[in-house]
């Protein structure tokens, strides 16, 4: 499996910036950089707003698999518009058609206040295989 096969499944990566601080986010990795929502109900805007420097973990571990996978990245985030688009992909990826998405997934696209982080690593990231 490569990175980008495994950076295109429906995972949680864990966010941590300066604060220290750490939040799950549901994440879209396109174009070299990993995408998530953050808005009103976030301090995240204002965080980066102080120190725009992250870490971020995408990690797995199917024991019965005997398969531990992971990638680790560090670098800059930065607030941008929301692209609709691709919260849109973002959201189905984890929670189906739109039709079927709970209110409060679908509302905050239509909240002005909603934004996207932008998050390009230092590196590619690189999947590790601690698989035994």
């Amino acid at each position: 499996m490569d990175v980008n096969e495994f950076l295109s499944r429906p995972l949680v990566a864990r966010v941590a910036s300066n604060g220290p601080k750490v939040r799950p986010v549901w994440f879209l990795w396109e174009e070299g950089a990993f995408w998530w929502l953050t808005g009103s109900y976030s301090r995240m805007e204002l965080i980066l707003a102080k120190d725009p420097r992250v870490a971020l973990v995408v990690d797995t571990c199917d024991l019965s698999a005997s398969e531990v996978l992971s990638v680790t990245c560090q670098g800059v985030a930065d607030v941008v518009p929301l692209d609709r688009t691709r919260a849109v992909r973002k959201l189905t990826r984890y929670l189906g058609p739109e039709n079927l998405w709970p209110v409060r997934f679908s509302a905050p696209l239509d909240d002005p206040k909603t934004k996207m982080i932008r998050f390009v690593p230092d590196r590619p990231p690189r999947l590790r295989d601690r698989s035994w």
